[in-house]
């Protein structure tokens, strides 16, 4: 048996992957262990940059039917006193969807299972458990897995294996990386909750900055919250609805125990974590099996999406023969600084929340306020950009400014469709000059509008969009046509 591509781990990074593959006309083989999508709660936000990927994947409209725009972050202390609020109105931004969504993660991959119905060139296989990934020359790499319903034993060859197995990844494992410890660790407990009581709060994630007790409520549906609290060294919680209570009650109000039901309390470990290693020739990691953040800026199910996208266009480009095959070198290049850039930035949330005791409450009143207008990344817990991609052969920068790297916008072009709609997951030229011509997707913009006062803004004619949305090159038409030409 063979396939152009394996993908093992059926999770969100690996369904995604698989049907920008599939989409792209690339067959595809995906393993997974379990049957059916795991029933339980954990990712709970993806933002408008997310969604445009969940737009390329083909299930945006049903996804933002089921799930519920956030209304942004609000600091407060043990006693209630708010430190600062940061609005994300729930409006569409330059993404072309809301900045901040939050939704149940069963609910999610119940759709991207459903939509590879739509793609035939996906092949699903459940109840497989792969033990071994091994590359026997330079043009193939041998998945072995056994059938836990029969027990047989199986095996695939293919061109390009993705690795989407989780934090304790057999394919990390079989390309000999290991995690790096980023020094972040915590003990936090999660409540999740279904219940027709309004708790009448904020629709926003408060966050309590606390030094002995951190926590965090947010509201993830019409009928579903969350809470989490941060643990004491070796503390045991309790493991019932009425022993959490007073935890609660600070945004219960009116509401009684009986008026909630449990759908989890569970205890995780917050860690950071990032491979050493992201590629071994043709074995590639994505998801939790490259990186692991703690949750305070909502991007760990966010990272693995983004690692789907930014590799899956790259490999069905090289199996076309369009690009060459050091392009695949970019996907680590590109990715693994962004997904640290992110880690860190959550490490940081975290610890300025978390941590310092009375001191470190007395800087928290004077600095969390000023968050939006510290340097660098930090200014991205409430905004829905993330940092430029790291400078390589498909985003090449000339300097620490310009659009390369950046996403291009998702505005409408002539009053109808988005360019996202327009793209697909393709190639676009998004150019202000008349009289163009572009194998792929050709959009040309006058100067009022959104994607003409872009380029303008930056002083270049035209930009070269990539499938992933990210721009590869700007200049005039004929120079960033050239750079295409030069990648294949």
């Amino acid at each position: 048996m063979s396939a152009p591509v394996v993908v093992i781990g059926g999770g969100p990074t690996g369904v995604s992957a698989a049907t920008l593959l599939g989409r792209s006309g690339v067959e595809v083989l995906l393993l997974d262990r379990w049957a059916e999508v795991y029933p339980q709660p954990r990712a709970v936000h993806l933002d408008a940059e997310v969604m445009r990927i969940l737009s390329r994947v083909g299930i945006a409209e049903e996804f933002a039917a089921v799930s519920r725009p956030c209304l942004g972050l609000r600091l407060q202390e043990a006693d209630g006193r708010v430190l600062a609020v940061f609005e994300r109105p729930p409006d569409l931004d330059r993404d072309g969807h809301p900045a901040a969504n939050m939704f149940d993660q069963p609910v999610l991959e119940g759709l991207l299972r459903a939509n590879l119905a739509s793609v035939p060139q996906v092949q699903l296989r459940t109840r497989v458990e792969v033990t071994n990934v091994a590359q026997v020359d330079d043009e193939g790499v041998i998945v072995e897995f056994t059938d836990l319903d029969t027990g047989e034993r199986e095996s695939v060859r293919a061109s390009y294996v993705l690795g989407c197995d989780g934090a304790n990844s057999v394919v990390r494992r079989c390309i000999g990386a290991s995690m790096l410890d980023l020094h972040f660790e915590q003990r936090w407990l999660v409540i999740d909750i279904d219940s027709d009581a309004d708790l009448d709060q904020w629709d926003g994630v408060h966050q309590v900055c606390d030094s002995r007790r951190a926590a965090t409520y947010m509201r993830v549906g019409q009928r579903r919250y969350r809470w989490e609290f941060q643990l004491l060294d070796d503390e045991e919680p309790a493991t019932t609805l009425e022993g959490l209570w007073p935890l609660l009650t600070p945004w219960t109000s009116g509401v009684s125990p009986a008026d909630l039901e449990v759908v989890r309390i569970a205890t995780y470990t917050f860690k950071a974590r990032i491979a050493d290693r992201w590629r071994d020739r043709r074995v590639f990691l994505l998801g939790d099996a490259a990186h692991l953040t703690p949750p305070f800026v909502g991007q760990g199910l966010c990272a693995g999406l983004r690692d789907s996208a930014n590799l899956a266009w790259k490999i069905a480009g090289v199996l076309r023969g369009d690009l060459q095959e050091s392009a695949l070198d970019s996907y680590e290049i590109e990715r693994r600084p962004h997904a640290r850039a992110m880690i860190t930035l959550a490490m940081f949330i975290g610890s300025a929340m978390t941590r310092g005791g009375r001191l470190g409450a007395l800087a928290r009143r004077s600095l969390l306020p000023l968050l939006d207008r510290l340097p660098g990344g930090a200014g991205n817990v409430i905004k829905s950009q993330t940092p430029r991609l790291t400078s390589s052969v498909l985003a090449p920068r000339r300097g620490p400014r310009g659009l390369v790297g950046t996403l291009c916008p998702n505005a409408v072009v002539d009053g109808e469709a988005r360019l996202d709609a327009l793209a697909g997951y393709g190639w676009a030229l998004v150019t202000a000059e008349a009289g163009q011509s572009f194998d792929e997707t050709l959009v040309v913009v006058d100067g009022q509008s959104q994607l003409g006062r872009w380029l303008s803004a930056a002083g270049v004619t035209s930009a070269l969009v990539r499938p992933d949305g990210t721009v590869a090159c700007t200049g005039t038409a004929a120079e960033v046509t050239r750079r295409l030409q030069l990648a294949g």
